[in-house]
């Protein structure tokens, strides 16, 4: 398990990498079937799995198949009610556009 603290964001590529090919080899998958099955490219997998770079729409169809898409829908989900505290809450702003 990687410190959260100290990982990199390299550090994550292999972890997301490494984690999906125990998915696809926990569903019997081959790397070629799970290619036919997402519409992502057999090179684009192999490279996946070996460097964790990937495009996020290849990701994305790669969790479809894999059965893990639902994780992405809390990436950038904001911070719940529940866990702001009173000052937070009457000084929130909703931003339409960022600064900088």
């Amino acid at each position: 398990m990687i410190d959260l603290n100290l990982a990199t964001p390299h550090d994550f590529l292999h972890q997301i990498a490494s984690a999906a090919k125990k998915k696809r080899l926990s569903l019997n998958f081959t790397q070629s079937s799970l290619s036919e099955k997402s519409g992502v490219s057999l090179g684009v997998i192999k490279k996946f799995e070996r460097t964790g770079k990937i495009s996020i729409e290849s990701l994305l169809k790669l969790a479809l198949v894999l059965d893990s898409l639902k994780e992405f829908v809390n990436l950038f989900k904001a911070q719940s009610i529940e866990s702001q505290t009173m000052d937070q809450l009457l000084n929130q702003k909703t931003r339409k556009r960022g600064r900088k």
